[in-house]
């Protein structure tokens, strides 16, 4: 029988697609079901059918998969965040290895194994920094939480189980200091009012805590009030910043920072580099399991004494300074200018001074680097979610480095790379999934690709 729009069908989940969705066969028709399990037996309604395959809504659990557990998050469905919280631990890694597996598969048509998932140390309150934005609800009070899928509109969320209790009680206290005072959140429709977005960090070892409000203007009313409160209820806290943004745009952080208690940042560290964070830092933001993905990374690097080091897309450059003691030299290539100079100041307070950074798109500078005739031996690449553009890969392939190692955020673009580098005498001998994001559909992995004999 053929389906259509708000057809009701029987299904039995097979699998899960890399957007979380459980996949589920009907006539040969793939039929995407979101919040379901592999073994899950149900009725779905169908809400969209493409032709070659349909979206569906679960209709009627008839029998749930053993996989399939009771949220614990009264908000999660609304929220949209973690597209896995149905699901137990376990089975969610499964999902994980096998979007990587897939991805090299079908995408990048290669047959590099895929080892066994590194699954996170924690499965709740693993980040060190969460962005609420802010808003008033139905009643007109004050409220921060998360956008609901595609829309601007805020579901509140008193007690986020991805972060740590005191972030989220940080900025449950500037709610109800904000409405007590007269303080008016950001309305995106109209250009008006003042806090745009409550931004906070919280160093992993050392337990600092960051505070920083977004702001549609240079000023704050009652600011040493507030940043009175905030130390007195939560002494963690050491630097309160102002982030001015007003601009009409999606983007959360402006460019300027006016601190109002402390030095503007906290510091942590990530496999033992010291680092500075602020409001403009990257920064991974699951600081155990990062530790685990940048150990797996210099384990493929396989430095010699003797070694230079090439990476780019160095960010705050932790990766490269994890591996600094292993080599000769390390190079390191940002385009973001904060960031550069984080990673100046990082190897300055670790003593590396083997390492230099500069300021540069990837692209441009691998080019510039290989025309100067810098052939390193070892070349990381971190490249952002659309991967590394053909003239990065072109410049590294030029240096001819005997090793490349990638550290992916998205397999489907890792593994489209790994197949050019592969048709041009790089082979990717393995690649290893890691999970930074429980609960999420968010996966990483570190692969590692070897120079061919001419």
């Amino acid at each position: 029988m053929p389906i259509h729009k708000n057809s009701i069908i029987p299904l039995t989940i097979e699998s899960l697609s890399s957007d979380g969705s459980g996949v589920a066969h009907y006539e040969g028709k793939a039929v995407f079901v979101p919040a379901t399990a592999p073994g899950d037996v149900l009725n779905a309604r169908i809400v969209k059918d493409m032709g070659r395959y349909a979206f569906g809504i679960a209709e009627e659990m008839l029998q749930p998969s053993p996989a399939h557990i009771e949220p614990d998050c009264p908000v999660c469905k609304p929220c949209g965040g973690c597209c896995f919280r149905h699901l137990d631990y376990e089975t969610e890694a499964r999902a994980k290895q096998s979007f990587v597996e897939d991805a090299f598969r079908r995408i990048g048509g290669l047959d590099t194994p895929v080892l066994p998932i590194l699954p996170s140390p924690l499965e709740e309150r693993y980040r060190n920094k969460v962005q609420f934005p802010v808003g008033l609800d139905a009643n007109g009070h004050v409220i921060a939480g998360f956008y609901a899928g595609r829309t601007h509109r805020i579901v509140p969320c008193a007690d986020c189980k991805l972060q740590p209790e005191e972030l989220n009680q940080i900025a449950a206290f500037v709610c109800e200091f904000m409405e007590s005072h007269g303080i008016a959140p950001y309305q995106e429709e109209t250009h008006t009012g003042l806090v745009r977005h409550i931004f906070l960090r919280k160093g992993w070892h050392s337990g600092e805590i960051l505070v920083c409000l977004v702001v549609n203007g240079r000023k704050l009313p009652h600011a040493q009030e507030l940043c009175a409160a905030l130390i007195e209820q939560f002494p963690a806290i050491r630097s309160i910043v102002l982030n001015v943004n007003r601009q009409k745009t999606n983007v959360i952080t402006g460019l300027e920072n006016i601190s109002l208690y402390g030095p503007g940042y906290i510091e942590d560290t990530l496999c033992g580099v010291p680092v500075r964070l602020g409001p403009l830092s990257f920064y991974q933001v699951n600081t155990p399991a990062a530790e685990q993905l940048y150990g797996v990374a210099r384990q493929f690097a396989q430095l010699q004494p003797g070694d230079t080091l090439l990476d780019l897309y160095c960010g705050m450059g932790t990766i490269g300074l994890s591996m600094a003691a292993d080599c000769r030299e390390l190079i390191g290539v940002e385009i973001i200018p904060e960031a550069v100079e984080s990673a100046k100041l990082n190897a300055a307070a670790m003593g590396a001074q083997n390492a230099r950074f500069f300021c540069a798109d990837a692209g441009k500078a691998a080019a510039k680097l290989a025309s100067e005739g810098l052939r390193p031996d070892v070349v990381c690449l971190d490249p952002p979610r659309k991967g590394c553009d053909e003239a990065t890969l072109n410049a590294v392939i030029a240096m001819g480095p005997r090793r490349i190692v990638m550290v992916s955020c998205n397999p489907a673009t890792a593994a489209r790379d790994c197949r050019y580098l592969a048709d041009r005498g790089y082979k990717p001998l393995r690649a290893q999934p890691a999970d930074l994001f429980p609960r999420t559909k968010h996966c990483e992995c570190v692969i590692e690709l070897v120079k061919q004999a001419d």
